[in-house]
């Protein structure tokens, strides 16, 4: 049984490892040659997010493992975990202070007792739908990024119209155990500046 187990989390890891995403000069983040954006917007949004990922670090250096931020067109999506719910407005004010934010959705939790089972959970609903994305051929799943907390799947990124909008959260709702999918993800059409 403990055999099977550490099998299992074994192959949850290696699947979620799987993936498109690009390391660049200025980070990881989206493909270049799959982002709608131009690539004046792209390093925008890299270095905004880079000054929030500093500022935030300044402030606690834990925040640099358990808050993840993700700047797209200007719009700033937070997730992660914090000790208080004073630590989250803070948080969200430092993001608000980052030269050329237009929004900020922060979805940070405030954190509670560890549970291996829900986070063995979380982990194999992100790997579904992660692999549902890849195999999907109507969906660039590069353009995604995918938390999942307590069965609830957070989906940021851009979608090239409503109908791949449509077939990403269509695709959440479909695995097993999803209690909710909150999709913030933006139609090219909404940017302000596109590639031609």
């Amino acid at each position: 049984m403990k055999n099977n187990l550490i099998k299992l989390i074994l192959v949850f890891l290696f699947l979620t490892s799987c993936g498109t995403s690009s390391k660049g000069l200025l980070g990881t983040g989206v493909s270049i040659a799959f982002d709608p954006r131009t690539l004046g917007t792209q390093i925008d949004d890299s270095i905004m997010q880079k000054n929030l990922v500093g500022r935030l670090t300044t402030l606690n250096a834990s925040y640099f493992i358990h808050v993840k931020a993700k700047v797209i067109d200007g719009r700033i999506f937070l997730t992660g975990k914090v000790d208080t719910p004073e630590e989250k407005l803070i948080i969200t004010k430092k993001a608000w202070e980052i030269r050329g934010t237009r929004s900020v959705k922060n979805d940070i939790k405030v954190k509670e007792e560890f549970n291996f089972k829900r986070s063995a959970k979380d982990l194999l609903i992100t790997s579904q739908l992660r692999t549902a994305m890849l195999i999907n051929k109507e969906i660039s799943s590069a353009n995604y990024q995918i938390d999942t907390y307590k069965k609830k799947i957070y989906v940021y990124g851009i979608a090239l119209d409503e109908d791949e909008r449509k077939l990403v959260i269509q695709e959440a709702k479909e695995i097993l155990d999803v209690e909710d999918v909150v999709a913030s993800i933006l139609l090219v059409e909404d940017l302000r500046i596109q590639k031609n």
